[in-house]
């Protein structure tokens, strides 16, 4: 080979190595701006500091819930497998505290808040309405709603119940543990004190239903979502809802009172979700946007 055909091969190899050079740089600054956290949910730095939280330690969130009470959380049919609201609310929120959620079914709904306070879980999230009796125990961090009671009737309403008075001298079924049978409680001191509501109670609110079904009760009582997602699955229409919206109040987050820091990271996490359009699109899913946080 000349020597003019040694200098041009010389630098045309120069001219390849310093393209392959940029081509090389290139491809590492597209690969940065999509780099995200392990989950695959946020982008780095968008996780909320739990360092002086002792309770997520651990890298999890356990929750404890009475997993009965769709559209707010239930069992997919057939599975072990937790869906609702309130699954995807927590999920989001733990997302931005970089840790993992494990819901847990509870032994009973009346003894929620015993539980919490014994440690057995980290919060609790179960369509809890705030109530002072309850806050007298716990501290919470307000999420949804308010949100009222429903009365559900066979289809037809054979008796017309149109008001909680209504139900004065009847069978009325209700979850244990829940506002409702509060509320009845109250009746029967008060407005159906001569005639008094035979309150009849159930482990978990589908068993309750069943009894309206098969016209053992005259009357179910839930919270309205529950209540209305009720009549709108019941198979042959054999439920509606006939009356909503007595008596509001918002569900909430159950912290225990010394869990200052959890709670506070919390907080902060629900109006995250709330500010980026998370918190409305979840609910939207759902069909409870009507019933966001006022």
């Amino acid at each position: 080979m000349t020597r003019r055909g040694q200098a041009l091969l010389a630098a045309l190899l120069t001219l390849l190595a310093v393209l392959a050079l940029f081509a090389g740089c290139g491809d590492d600054e597209e690969e940065q701006p999509g780099a995200t956290t392990p989950a695959g949910t946020a982008t780095e730095g968008a996780a909320i500091d739990i360092s002086d939280v002792p309770e997520l330690e651990d890298g999890k969130l356990t929750i404890g819930s009475d997993i009965a009470y769709a559209p707010i959380e239930y069992f997919e049919e057939g599975t072990n497998t937790a869906t609702g609201m309130d699954i995807d609310l927590a999920t989001a929120m733990a997302d931005l505290l970089g840790v993992e959620v494990e819901f847990q079914q509870v032994a009973d709904f009346a003894g929620i808040v015993g539980d919490l306070k014994s440690k057995r879980y980290d919060i609790i999230m179960s369509a809890i309405s705030i109530t002072p009796e309850r806050e007298a125990e716990i501290d919470f961090i307000p999420y949804f709603g308010p949100v009222g009671t429903g009365i559900l009737v066979k289809t037809g309403n054979p008796d017309n119940i149109q008001k909680l008075e209504d139900l004065c001298g009847k069978k009325v079924a209700a979850q244990v543990g829940t506002y409702q049978v509060d509320q009845m409680t109250a009746l029967n001191d008060g407005a159906c004190a001569d005639n008094p509501i035979d309150i009849q109670t159930f482990p978990d609110n589908p068993a309750a239903v069943q009894d309206l079904t098969l016209g053992r009760v005259v009357a179910e009582l839930a919270d309205d979502p529950v209540a209305a997602y009720t009549a709108s699955q019941s198979e042959g229409g054999l439920v509606e809802l006939v009356v909503t919206g007595f008596e509001a109040a918002p569900y909430g987050i159950g912290v225990r009172k010394d869990s200052t820091e959890l709670k506070r990271v919390m907080q902060e996490a629900l109006d995250r979700i709330i500010a980026d359009g998370s918190y409305t699109g979840i609910l939207t899913d759902w069909g409870q946007e009507q019933f966001a946080l006022q």
